[in-house]
């Protein structure tokens, strides 16, 4: 079976689920179906990313594109380079997936993630070389592409990153995990450029060891590290580099939707917040709502996914929006989430505003407890026609009242639901969640866990 798009493109097992072969039609079914003679390709730090990178890369080629390879990057450098330069790309990572998956991301020559017409032509062209049931004549001579390393492009990124940096970092003392994946050496350097003072972890990535107890997914886990470095703070990237969650001096957690609070709340002081409001998904906090809406500010909502933000962002022509995982979209400056892009905002923020983080979240959103289970089932597609699944949501809404939500969803990317519930006590909102995944295991089928 081909693998399909998902939220965030391409993903599976390595030389299982996604296969050289795999990569191979798909780097012809890209070339095919995106225009423009060049074509940037990037990866992240897994082992199995040279292998599908040089599959990819000779699928485009043999279709006369001229393949340029960037080498590892974040995924928001590669769309930034995208549009910098013009040419569409394809970023090689599963994001905060452990390392045996991979996935492979194709975004447009405006560095924005592909229109869905165009994703299900490149799905179609690739179905259709996969099972051997369209194939053309291929250029030959000086028609097949060549494969050529960008050596200054990584460069050019963090100039880009470095330049939208306004106020002195200098003084700022932080903790900088790289999660052993795309952030590793990009990230170190631009806090070198910019004078601040970071001690770094998780910049040794051997190709088994990306998300591995470190990175945006385990942030908690450095928190030990901020209090016993006296850091003002910590900062936590994912895999790929496009998500950020940090930490306070006392080592707290601070996450997506409170630097979305955070932001929004600091560019309506400054005035900058456009239309004064900004875009969040279905799953932000309650809080997050309510700390907005106490100070006059609007939110869009949009279903999860960052593509589904940067499309309300550009409809509503608003330039702040996001995630409760960390993806944070400032669209003055980007076309996707962007860690890297969101650290160095908070350090200017806190630099600015001369208050710890701390006291700067505390301030911003008061965050409901919320208890998230992701649910392996055998049969994800069936959640929309569960009548039982849905009967058991409206008698725990019912039983939350107005001081809880509900959220129930199919995965995209696994054969899982994910169940979310919110209320104003961890004990109820577990509680909910139990009754919650009990009928989706009995209605769906109960998966066995990895």
């Amino acid at each position: 079976m081909v693998l399909r798009f998902g939220t965030d493109g391409i993903r599976g097992v390595a030389n299982a689920e996604l296969t050289p072969e795999l990569a191979l039609a798909l780097g012809r079914a890209a070339a095919r179906c995106l225009p423009g003679p060049e074509f940037l390709v990037g990866r992240d730090t897994r082992r199995s990313g040279p292998m599908l990178q040089g599959a990819l890369a000779a699928g485009l080629a043999s279709e006369g594109a001229r393949v340029l390879d960037v080498g590892v990057v974040p995924t928001p450098g590669l769309a930034w380079l995208a549009a910098d330069r013009g040419a569409p790309a394809a970023m090689i990572s599963a994001s905060h997936n452990p390392f045996p998956d991979n996935g492979i991301k194709l975004l447009s020559a405006s560095g924005t993630k592909l229109p869905d017409a165009t994703e299900r032509a490149v799905e179609a062209e690739l179905d259709a070389l996969m099972l051997g049931e369209k194939d053309a004549v291929r250029p030959a001579g000086s028609g097949v592409g060549q494969l050529v390393a960008d050596h200054g492009a990584v460069a050019d990124y963090e100039d880009h990153l470095v330049r939208t940096v306004t106020v002195g970092l200098s003084g700022l003392r932080v903790v900088c995990d790289c999660a052993n994946g795309a952030a590793y050496e990009v990230a170190p350097r631009v806090l070198e450029r910019l004078g601040v003072d970071a001690v770094v972890v998780a910049a040794e990535p051997d190709g088994t060891n990306i998300n591995h107890g470190c990175g945006s997914t385990h942030a908690s886990a450095l928190s030990g590290l901020v209090v016993a470095q006296h850091a003002d703070l910590g900062i936590c990237f994912d895999g790929d580099a496009d998500r950020l969650i940090a930490l306070d001096h006392n080592g707290v957690v601070v996450d997506g939707d409170q630097l979305l609070a955070l932001f929004a709340i600091d560019l309506d002081d400054l005035g900058q917040l456009v239309n004064k409001a900004m875009v969040a998904t279905v799953m932000s906090n309650l809080g997050l709502r309510r700390g907005l809406a106490q100070r006059g500010i609007g939110l869009v909502e949009t279903p999860i996914g960052d593509r589904h933000v940067a499309d309300a962002l550009e409809e509503h022509g608003l330039i702040l929006g996001g995630e409760q995982s960390g993806h944070i979209v400032f669209r003055r400056e980007a076309t996707t989430g962007d860690g890297i892009l969101t650290a160095l905002k908070l350090l200017e923020l806190v630099a600015r505003r001369q208050v710890p983080l701390a006291d700067l979240a505390a301030g911003a959103m008061t965050r409901l407890p919320q208890e998230l289970r992701n649910v392996p089932v055998d049969q994800p597609g069936r959640l929309g026609g569960a009548a039982a699944v849905w009967a058991e949501v409206t008698a725990v809404e019912s039983d939350l009242g107005s001081t809880g939500r509900v959220l129930l969803r199919a995965s995209g990317t696994e054969a899982a639901v994910r169940v979310m519930v919110e209320a104003e006590s961890h004990e109820m909102a577990a509680a909910a969640v139990e009754r919650l995944v009990g009928v989706v295991r009995r209605e769906l089928g109960s998966a066995p866990t990895s």
